[in-house]
């Protein structure tokens, strides 16, 4: 019925409490298939992937864009949606990503974020992603679907080719062409858990200021290495 495409590098203490969260779905587990592509980890993220994934492969295609097409291409449903290997999706979520293409001419639907720690600063940071992820749904000027929370029609995401394989603005910009294909939908109820980690480890307007920069600069730029950046996770233990 869906596949779900679930890119990840080097996120041992996370990607277990990632999966969890998808295989304990209100829609039947032989419903759904979970794609979880490689980006060469050189920890124990495939290992602990193979005990919840239906496939597990190292990604071919460069960049996280990269690694979210090489799973589409390898998706068996209909439907493919996509998530991060640091997210936590709500118990419905795969059930109201279904739900949301009931509409024929859907092609593609996201949802909001959530805070997975409910610390004060993370409420205000999902307060401001939220807001301006409805004001563009809402208004139509523009559509924030962010990667750790979207879903395609599998054949329109072909048609329209994919992401595409840049640092910062693939999750915005496939909106771009996938609104040219058919409705943009924004289902409330596609509810993710969203990990702040970046905001706090490089800085909140730091990481915002960067993210702009690279899109200005047409997605790439050698300045920043805003999606290749190691993370100092000493403080967190394994999610078992």
């Amino acid at each position: 019925m869906i596949s779900v495409v679930i890119p990840a590098y080097n996120e041992e203490k996370r990607i277990r409490r990632s999966l969890k969260a998808l295989i304990h779905q209100t829609l039947p587990r032989d419903q759904y298939e979970l794609i979880v592509v490689d980006g060469g980890s050189h920890d124990r993220t495939c290992e602990i992937a193979e005990e919840y994934a239906d496939l597990v492969f190292v990604q071919e295609s460069e960049r996280v864009a990269g690694a979210r097409n090489d799973g589409f291409l390898r998706a068996r449903s209909d439907i493919v949606a996509t998530t991060d290997a640091d997210s936590v999706v709500a118990p419905d979520w795969i059930e109201q990503a279904v739900s949301s293409f009931q509409d024929p001419n859907v092609v593609l639907s996201f949802g909001p974020v959530t805070p997975i720690e409910h610390t004060s600063v993370n409420k205000r940071y999902a307060l401001l992603f939220n807001s301006l992820i409805r004001f563009g749904a809402h208004s139509g000027l523009y559509y924030y679907t962010l990667g750790c929370n979207s879903a395609f029609r599998k054949d329109a995401l072909m048609k329209a080719g994919m992401y595409r394989i840049v640092d910062a603005g693939d999750d915005l910009e496939i909106a771009v062409r996938m609104r040219k294909m058919g409705k943009v939908r924004f289902a409330p109820g596609m509810k993710v858990g969203f990990d702040f980690r970046r905001y706090h480890e490089f800085g909140f307007w730091n990481t915002i200021y960067e993210w702009y920069y690279i899109v200005l600069q047409g997605g790439i730029s050698d300045k920043y290495s805003y999606t290749r950046r190691e993370y100092h996770d000493e403080g967190m233990m394994e999610v078992k």
